[in-house]
């Protein structure tokens, strides 16, 4: 009788090699053992299961009583309870409910064919335009840059905006912010800025907004002509928190994909307050103790993570010119979230609801806004013109309630005479139609046109005694 010890001892070798071979590709074809959980408890929109092992960041799939999954992202943990919340709509969860982790990745697809198209936070198409071909794929959270590797800011960047280009200059990378109340002309600003600035590609995150406002964007404020070069990303109010925070994220890796290409981005985020009390839900939901009113920790260390994504690439990249807009609740400028973006900005441009209510359009107050960078990137006769219509325009503010009166006799203070006269050629030098773009170089000669002579004023003076 022939046995196996009759082969040759290589016969022997080959064989058990075949046999370990076929047994690795059965085990490749296995699928892994999954560790499901079991809903344990819900309230509001956080939900709290037992029983799984899966790490901040990833992806449960709840069961519900007819069979749906609704995915759910894992936000924290504490002892054997394990934290999520959901991406979308709860509807038909039981007790006990099975929780299944799942294989969902962190990254997003993106890719040139996104320009022109409206998404959701989760890269899926709003437009009705059929699926978006890419084929490329980033972190949602982004790779953070060593900051010696940054380009400095020292090219100015021409958004279309005849008093930022002058007044306020932007560098290229630069990160703004547009501090404003409701309905002082903020969205349309943006639509300015979208359609005049001299950027490759803008990106559009309109975050925790009424859901109307995303199709007039859209279609009335961007139009055909400014979709060409733009992705809108949209995560209206009626999303949960964690998707609008998504939302805010998608457009950051967005606009990091073409940056690393080598591209200008032009990046405008409405808003980062919604941003931040979607963070705030999140962290008050799950036990995140409230600090400066009712904001946890956590929110602004994710607002620095957030904006610290934006700016200049390393050499051989392109950069994010930011622009983020922050509601001021009840005109309150020291709003928490308004004070952390201001430290966290390269400057800020204030919207006065004053300015706007006397038809002053767009309504910059000059006063209390700044940009950080631009004595980097203009010349020094364009920072001595502006700061002239700076002091003039201050003066006349400061002054006005005595000139509306009659109170102030001219002659008093040849300074305040100035303001007055120029005052007229401000506004008019202020006020820009949303129509009309005014480029970078066409701004710089109005604003030496505009105090090259000063305005005659009715009653006799001294013009050697103006400044």
């Amino acid at each position: 009788m022939n046995t196996g010890n009759d082969f040759p001892a290589t016969s022997r070798g080959l064989i058990w090699a075949e046999r370990l071979r076929q047994g690795r590709e059965r085990a490749d074809r296995t699928v892994p053992f999954v560790v499901e959980g079991r809903l344990t408890r819900m309230v509001g929109l956080t939900l709290e299961a037992v029983g799984c092992q899966v790490p901040i960041g990833s992806r449960c799939d709840v069961l519900t009583a007819s069979g749906e999954q609704i995915e759910a992202e894992v936000v924290g943990f504490a002892g054997e309870q394990t934290y999520l919340m959901p991406t979308g709509h709860v509807e038909g969860l039981t007790p006990n409910a099975r929780v299944v982790p799942s294989a969902h990745s962190s990254e997003v697809a993106v890719g040139e064919a996104m320009l022109g198209r409206v998404i959701d936070a989760s890269g899926r198409p709003l437009d009705g335009l059929g699926p978006i071909e890419t084929h490329a794929h980033v972190p949602l959270m982004g790779r953070p840059i060593n900051p010696l590797n940054r380009q400095p800011i020292s090219q100015p960047l021409d958004v279309g905006i005849r008093s930022i280009n002058t007044l306020f200059s932007v560098g290229r990378g630069q990160r703004m912010g547009l501090f404003a109340g409701s309905g002082v002309g903020k969205s349309v600003l943006l639509g300015m800025m979208t359609r005049f600035t001299e950027a490759d590609v803008v990106v559009v995150g309109l975050i925790g907004e009424r859901g109307r406002e995303v199709k007039e964007f859209v279609q009335k404020i961007l139009g055909d002509t400014g979709m060409q070069r733009a992705v809108v990303v949209a995560a209206p109010a009626d999303e949960p928190p964690l998707m609008r925070m998504h939302g805010a994220w998608l457009t950051t890796a967005i606009a990091e994909y073409f940056r690393d290409r080598g591209m200008k981005v032009l990046m405008l985020m409405d808003s980062l307050s919604r941003f931040a009390q979607a963070q705030r839900e999140i962290g008050l939901a799950i036990g995140e103790p409230p600090a400066t009113k009712g904001y946890p920790p956590s929110v602004f260390a994710k607002l620095a993570q957030l904006v610290e994504r934006a700016g200049n690439g390393s050499d051989a990249a392109g950069s994010i010119t930011a622009f983020y807009t922050v509601l001021a609740e009840g005109d309150d400028q020291n709003d928490p979230v308004a004070d952390a973006a201001r430290a966290t900005l390269d400057g800020h441009l204030l919207l006065s609801r004053e300015i706007a209510e006397s038809g002053l359009y767009p309504a910059i107050d000059i006063e209390s806004s700044i940009s950080r960078v631009m004595h980097d990137i203009s010349s020094t006769r364009q920072q001595q013109a502006a700061l002239q219509v700076k002091q003039l325009y201050a003066a006349y503010r400061q002054n006005r309630d005595l000139i509306a009166v009659g109170a102030y006799q001219h002659g008093s203070d040849p300074r305040i005479d100035s303001a007055i006269a120029f005052h007229p050629r401000l506004r008019e030098f202020l006020r820009q139609d949303i129509r009309e773009p005014v480029t970078l170089a066409d701004s710089l000669h109005q604003l030496e046109q505009l105090l090259v002579t000063e305005p005659a004023v009715v009653g006799s003076h001294n013009k050697e005694n103006y400044q």
